[in-house]
């Protein structure tokens, strides 16, 4: 059998500048979407949310031979009362997965960003 696995983390950027600084924080409960097509063509669709820590992972264990391909992962939504706009990347994200059974595919962290930016931004 072939394990893979993806995470990553979705922040909110506070003062809305694309770089997480000491200001940002995780998004608990934000919904991140993965859509896999395996080397068979087939076509997986994920949902995961956030930890505490922002962090969202996906794993699935599969034969070898129907291994995952390439995948996009897109945020959905922070459920965040104040941090809901997207920041970068909200289209999504391409990859192909091609590592070996066991390891892990980080994936750049999702931002969100604050309808109004805080005044000391």
């Amino acid at each position: 059998a072939w394990t893979g696995e993806i995470h990553g983390r979705v922040v909110c950027d506070v003062c809305g500048d694309s770089y997480i600084g000491p200001e940002d924080h995780a998004l608990e409960g934000a919904e991140v979407a993965v859509l896999c097509i395996t080397k068979s063509m087939e076509v997986l669709n994920y949902q995961a949310f956030t930890d505490a820590k922002g962090i969202y992972t996906v794993a699935e264990t599969m034969p070898e031979s129907n291994r995952w391909d390439a995948c996009l992962a897109r945020p959905i939504s922070s459920f965040h009362d104040r941090c809901t706009r997207q920041g970068n990347g909200s289209s999504g994200i391409k990859f192909n997965y091609n590592l070996p059974s066991g390891y892990s595919h980080t994936v750049r962290p999702f931002l969100y960003k604050p309808a109004n930016v805080p005044r000391y931004c």
